[in-house]
């Protein structure tokens, strides 16, 4: 067995101070390591030691330079005396050289061995090992493939997080759909290998947690429902699943615990299944800690980073199957600096005052601080809520109401838009499955549970508290890209709806473009935002160049209308002018 003494957290954000909460608990010592755009950040003041990564004066915010930088952190490692790396989720958790080569570095890598991560952290590949453990897959398809059967889903070979995925609906939108997916699993994991497989309509996330040891023993934590999500990406989580029969969820967790043993498996993962009726297929295994690990800690009353510690320590699991018991429901939504009301946006910028909810049930992992900074290099989510309570019901009410108490003023963030999620008929029935957001963008008008009348708030004629009635108001009609795009667009000008790097140019200056037309990508906050063109026309203008850093609000393209001829794009949505 191997002796931990000091764990190099190699990481950021509120995981960060998640290992360090449990390190710190268990008489271990920490390093934080920070990018120049994270110098003041919460992990860095919460671990016992910090180091800056990055290569000499330049700035370090970009993760390539900093959180992916392998070199800078095993340096760190060397430097602070570490005998452990903890990496977190993300990054370079699932990325086998960084495990590797920690191990030729000496020091212990808190989850996987290197070929597990490599074997499992490629769709196509645990495809193969499910196989030989009997797991239902999906079936695939070639770009060419006349057998080929509509929707299908492209998705990246490597990787997860919902990162270089697509749903193709239409063979002529496929080779679209295949580049940009590959683009962006380029950027995120350094690999462009798709895959393209049946797209399930109606099916649920339903995942398995998975627990291994280095002297053969594999137990499950139990399973999560996962299926409320926007941009492939999960919005809500609970344990355990809601809708699954006893029987099915029998064979899911034994077809994880199968899984995890056939690829000789150790340390924490997570199996995740598509689920439709009582059939169940393989999604992929995810090689490390989950971000929605909150909920099976709630359930069963276990520490998962406590347990990974150990068995990275070379320790045997200190329990059985048949101690692993779980006990009420627990549901975790993922608080993001995003635009709910236009495609889930990412937004930076500086916060004013945060405050996160603190009573009985309730749990919070954040790392967003009073006047902190959101910034653009890093994925948006800020913070997780999770309830807990005796039954389901009793939970979603613990977290509605912890809601109530969050505020994170100077952002725009969805904690209203999951206010309205949580306090849906359709959520509270469990109605739900994994394309549910993207068929019901009106979510905030759908019944709420407990309606107790008209209030003030729901009429329309200006009142106001403590003050005279608002101003009437009149409603300017404005040209926009299509509810698809990532562009904010006014009389022809395609705009960067946050700080990003261009990506992608499809259209020069003298080309004519039809209404919704893609003219660009824009990389921001680890996704790829499609920028369209407003209205029928000709480009007379493109602001930047690919690979441009550009900011909020950059002119991006202008489209304008042949002589003569009115704009005949989608019409935008009113907006409220004093």
């Amino acid at each position: 067995m191997s002796e931990i003494t000091k764990i190099l957290i190699a990481n950021r954000g509120e995981i960060a101070l998640r290992i360090i909460r449990t390190a710190r608990a268990m008489g271990i010592a920490t390093v934080a390591v920070y990018s120049d755009a994270d110098r003041d950040a919460a992990h860095v003041i919460a671990a016992d030691e910090a180091v800056r990564i990055g290569a000499g004066a330049a700035d370090s915010s970009a993760p390539a330079a900093s959180y992916l930088n392998i070199d800078a952190l095993l340096r760190a490692a060397k430097e602070t005396g570490a005998d452990a790396v903890h990496p977190g989720y993300g990054f370079l958790s699932e990325r086998a050289e960084f495990a590797r080569r920690c191990g030729e570095a000496g020091l212990v890598f808190i989850g996987p061995p290197p070929e597990v991560i490599e074997a499992m952290g490629r769709k196509d590949y645990a495809r193969r090992v499910a196989e030989q453990a009997a797991v239902p897959v999906l079936p695939t398809y070639r770009p060419d493939d006349p057998a080929m059967r509509l929707p299908v889903l492209v998705k990246a070979a490597a990787g997860g997080g919902g990162k270089g995925m697509r749903i193709v609906r239409y063979a002529a939108d496929l080779p679209e759909a295949l580049a940009a997916a590959q683009r962006e699993a380029e950027s995120a994991f350094g690999d462009g290998t798709m895959l393209i497989e049946r797209y399930v309509e109606h099916g649920r996330h339903v995942e398995v947690q998975v627990l291994a040891d280095a002297h053969g023993n594999v137990l499950h934590l139990g399973e999560r429902d996962c299926s409320v999500q926007r941009r492939h990406q999960k919005v809500v989580e609970e344990s355990p699943a809601p809708t699954i029969s006893a029987a099915a969820r029998e064979s899911l967790l034994d077809a994880a615990v199968r899984l995890a043993a056939q690829v000789g498996y150790v340390n924490a993962g997570t199996v995740e299944f598509l689920v439709t009726g009582d059939e169940f297929f393989l999604l992929e295994m995810n090689t490390r800690l989950q971000v929605e690990h909150p909920v099976t800690e709630l359930v069963t009353g276990l520490d998962l980073v406590e347990l990974q510690i150990r068995v990275a320590a070379g320790e045997p699991l200190p329990l059985r199957q048949e101690q692993v018991s779980s006990h009420g429901h627990a549901i975790e939504v993922r608080v993001y600096a995003e635009d709910a009301d236009h495609g889930f946006l990412p937004q930076a910028g500086r916060a004013g005052v945060v405050a996160w909810p603190r009573g009985e049930g309730v749990r919070v992992d954040a790392a967003l601080r009073s006047f902190d900074e959101v910034s653009a290099w890093y994925d948006p989510m800020i913070g997780k809520v999770t309830g807990y309570g005796r039954d389901r019901e009793c939970a979603r009410e613990t977290v509605l109401a912890a809601l109530t108490r969050t505020r994170i003023d100077g952002l725009t963030t969805n904690l209203g838009f999951l206010s309205a999620l949580l306090g849906s008929a359709q959520f509270a029935e469990a109605a739900i499955d994994t394309a549910w957001l993207d068929r019901n963008p009106d979510l905030p008008l759908h019944p709420r549970l407990g309606a107790d009348g008209p209030t003030p708030f729901d009429l329309l004629d200006g009142w106001r508290l403590a003050g005279p009635p608002r101003p009437a108001q009149a409603r300017v009609e404005r040209s926009r890209a299509s509810s698809s795009s990532a562009a904010a667009v006014l009389d022809g000008v395609v705009r960067a709806p946050m700080p990003g790097t261009v990506i992608a140019l499809k259209a020069g200056p003298g080309q004519r473009v039809s209404a919704g037309e893609a003219l660009g990508a824009l990389e921001a906050m680890k996704m790829e935002h499609t920028l369209t063109a407003p209205h029928d026309g000709v480009v007379t203008r493109v602001g930047a160049c690919v690979g441009d850093q550009v900011p909020i609000g950059a002119e991006l393209f202008v489209v304008e209308s042949p002589a003569g001829e009115e704009p005949a794009g989608e019409a935008a949505e009113g907006e409220d002018l004093p």
